[in-house]
């Protein structure tokens, strides 16, 4: 017995307000700028600069006891990982304490070191601690500037791929819809306030590659319909092709989010902002691949040109759902 999300053969028309669909998403992404512009990001460690201790006990690190033990002395923003390396002995329970620099300090100041060194050992009598490194502000600088360009490159890496593949209203049609889906996601930890760090520009470029995905899935199939549809207009043969991929694309979406929330609810406020930009973005990944690449490709037009021959004609995988 074969789960169905959605009927084999489904008759949804798409555009016949694709007007409505663009300005949906032009909407959401002036509320994401102007969040972006008003309240910013809540950066964390990474880009706003800290201190991070690194400790060893020979008791198993409970996190939620550490950052009990931590938040007492109000120091803003904390991170906590227990570090897993298969050398460790038994009795080698390692943990990373991550504190945020305090406003106008470059980082955390001995004294408060000292505090949090006093409250762990309240908690954990055999505690040591390893090291105490600090990250300042110009480390911090350099990161955001590095994030930026590696979201820049994948998505012009994205352009040249697509624009080789397909044409190039296909190729402006991805493009478009990975940067809805950034402008979307940033968009929403500006507007929620959401810790954002390191974690989350991986997160991003996890969301460029699936939607890129999600979208080259669609595109193979209406490339494909535009010779088989000689005499149709490109806004059936869109339609017929969306419909035709749908299926794939919810039973894809659906069975990543099931996985995605069992990880938000069960794996610990770690990887929390990373599940959440995950699920964000598989979300928006799915809506843009359909009505915002899509859309743009039924404004910018294609041009039919049957003088080319057909990549996928005789290949034994031409018929296959992706």
């Amino acid at each position: 017995m074969r789960l169905k999300l959605v009927p084999q053969e489904t008759r949804f028309d798409f555009f016949s307000r694709w007007k409505l669909w663009l300005g949906i998403s032009g909407l959401m992404m002036v509320i994401a700028f102007v969040s972006f512009m008003v309240q910013g990001l809540n950066f964390g460690i990474d880009f706003r600069g800290g201190t991070t201790i690194r400790t060893e006990s020979a008791q198993p690190v409970d996190v939620g006891l550490y950052r009990g033990a931590i938040d007492r002395l109000g120091l803003g923003d904390i991170s906590i990982t227990e570090v897993f390396d298969p050398t460790f002995g038994p009795e080698q329970n390692v943990a990373m304490v991550r504190i945020q620099a305090q406003d106008g300090e470059e980082a955390v100041s001995t004294q408060m070191i000292e505090d949090v060194e006093n409250a762990l050992l309240a908690e954990v009598p055999d505690i040591r601690f390893i090291s105490v490194e600090s990250v300042g502000p110009k480390v911090s600088g350099e990161l955001i500037q590095t994030a930026v360009i590696a979201v820049i490159l994948a998505i012009g890496a994205v352009l040249i791929y697509i624009w080789l593949r397909f044409e190039w209203q296909f190729a402006l049609g991805a493009v478009a819809a990975l940067v809805h889906d950034v402008i979307l996601t940033i968009g929403i930890f500006s507007e929620l306030q959401i810790r954002f760090d390191l974690a989350i520009i991986a997160a991003l470029l996890t969301i460029v590659g699936y939607s890129l995905n999600d979208t080259v899935v669609v595109f193979d199939r209406v490339r494909e319909n535009l010779r088989k549809y000689k005499s149709r207009d490109l806004a059936e043969v869109l339609n017929i092709s969306i419909n035709e991929t749908l299926s794939r694309t919810m039973m894809t979406s659906v069975t990543t989010l099931l996985a995605l929330i069992s990880l938000y609810v069960l794996g610990g406020d770690v990887i929390r902002g990373f599940v959440f930009a995950m699920i964000w973005g598989v979300i928006v990944g799915t809506y843009s691949s359909v009505f915002v690449a899509s859309t743009i490709l039924l404004w910018l037009g294609v041009k039919r040109d049957w003088s080319k021959p057909d990549n996928t004609e005789g290949n034994q995988f031409a018929n296959i759902d992706a």
